[in-house]
């Protein structure tokens, strides 16, 4: 029952990498089916954000070789090459891929100390997942403790009462650059979770106009009733980009949704003034061409470095308790894993014993004549009543002492001395 995570995120790949090594719901989805129908992974699930693109799993045998054919599968999905993209994957087994992914869901592995969506975004992925059929007892088992490990960390320490997020970072980059918001407008393109954080952190900043965009009418109509902003119709460029001082975007997109010629339009229809965008999609939103035109100022989730540094410097106190959290939960997790693997081994030992019993059976009594039936079979008895004494106390005890569950940590070496390979599989 081997955990399995290959991955990359902002601290081991640059954006241009991350962006292409993100995945769609459809590639999610037909990812997990590959990996089943290949032999790869039983349950699998995919983490996917705009800081990080990570692949958990429960390969179908014990083995620390099954990391190396999942960066496989990833360079050939990606069409990445190997020498490009294995530099920037990490590979974690078991308890380091537990502790790794209780991390992350606390916020302790963001880009921002503490990040506000990655607890929903591991949630979604999760749900995804489920509903698909990809995940089973382990996984299921394995984001549930990861989920309730962010919800207490944000629960009991600052780092969830005052929680940093990717959309409040970004519009405090605006206001370094235009002051204070409230004599500003605003376009946000997108209608998911972080485009509301967007425009509710613009709202909270009482900016005076502002607007919002998505390829999906009604979800952007339902955004902009919510927050009192105005709804400008998809694709309308010209006249949307006359509006803003600030445009913020963050949308789902395989290709740039703002290409050069469009900025370039947008441009030259509003002579030049000025414009702010924040590109917070991942792949990117906005075509990096269009970074040197004149007085736009085009800037991604990679140049949040110093809000970044500022917000966890204000946060690294509250580290050690997180932290703390997190251990806990990792235990309780490798404790519920090393029980369900004990009982197997106990069933396992079970097993041989009743053939090796047999076995002796024949090898002994079959010699001694002098023995009435009843006798033999009082002796059988016997033999079942010692044998099943010496399994059923431990396989109790297994179930019951929690203690006892987390002091044996390495289930495999058990089975290895009391099994041989042919009773193993």
């Amino acid at each position: 029952m081997e955990i399995v995570l290959v991955g990359l995120n902002h601290r081991t790949a640059p954006l241009e990498l991350r962006e292409r090594l993100s995945f769609t719901a459809e590639q999610v989805s037909r990812a997990a089916n590959e990996l089943r129908s290949r032999g790869l992974l039983e349950e699998s699930l995919v983490l996917s954000t705009c800081n990080r693109s990570e692949l958990y799993g429960v390969p179908p045998e014990s083995s620390h070789e099954s990391a190396a054919g999942l960066s496989s599968f990833l360079s050939e999905f990606h069409s990445i090459r190997p020498d490009v993209l294995n530099v920037a994957l990490y590979q974690h087994y078991d308890r380091a891929a537990v502790r790794h992914l209780f991390r992350v869901s606390a916020g302790l592995d963001s880009l921002l100390l503490g990040e506000a969506e990655i607890l929903g975004q591991v949630r979604e992925a999760y749900r995804f997942a489920h509903e698909h059929g990809a995940t089973g007892p382990v996984l299921n088992r394995l984001f549930q403790g990861a989920l309730e490990t962010g919800k207490r960390v944000r629960s009991e320490t600052e780092l969830g009462m005052r929680p940093m997020s990717v959309a409040a970072a970004g519009v405090k980059l605006a206001e370094r650059i235009f002051g204070k918001l409230a004599e500003r407008s605003a376009l946000v393109l997108g209608a998911g979770t972080i485009s509301e954080q967007v425009v509710s952190t613009l709202r909270d900043r009482g900016i005076t106009h502002l607007y919002v965009t998505n390829r999906s009418r009604d979800r952007a109509q339902t955004l902009a009733t919510q927050f009192g902003a105005r709804l400008i119709e998809w694709g309308n460029w010209d006249s949307a980009f006359s509006l803003p001082d600030v445009v913020v975007s963050s949308v789902s997109s395989e290709e740039p949704v703002l290409t050069r010629a469009i900025l370039e339009a947008a441009m030259a229809a509003r002579s030049n003034r000025a414009l702010f965008v924040m590109d917070l999609g991942v792949p990117r939103n906005v075509d990096p061409a269009a970074a040197d035109l004149y007085n736009l100022y085009v800037y991604n989730i990679d140049d949040l470095t110093e809000i970044v540094q500022q917000n966890r410097a204000s946060r690294e106190s509250e580290v050690p308790r997180a932290e703390l959290i997190v251990e806990e939960h990792v235990g309780k997790f490798l404790s519920w894993q090393a029980s369900v693997e004990l009982v197997g081994l106990v069933d396992a030992l079970r097993s041989r014993i009743r053939e090796e019993r047999a076995s002796f059976i024949r090898a002994r009594l079959d010699s001694m004549n002098h023995l009435a039936p009843g006798d033999r079979e009082r002796v059988e008895n016997l033999m079942d009543e010692l044998l099943e004494k010496l399994l059923v106390e431990p396989a109790a005890r297994l179930r019951g002492e929690k203690e006892l569950r987390r002091k044996i940590q390495n289930v495999e070496a058990l089975r290895d001395l009391f099994l041989s390979n042919k009773d193993k599989t």
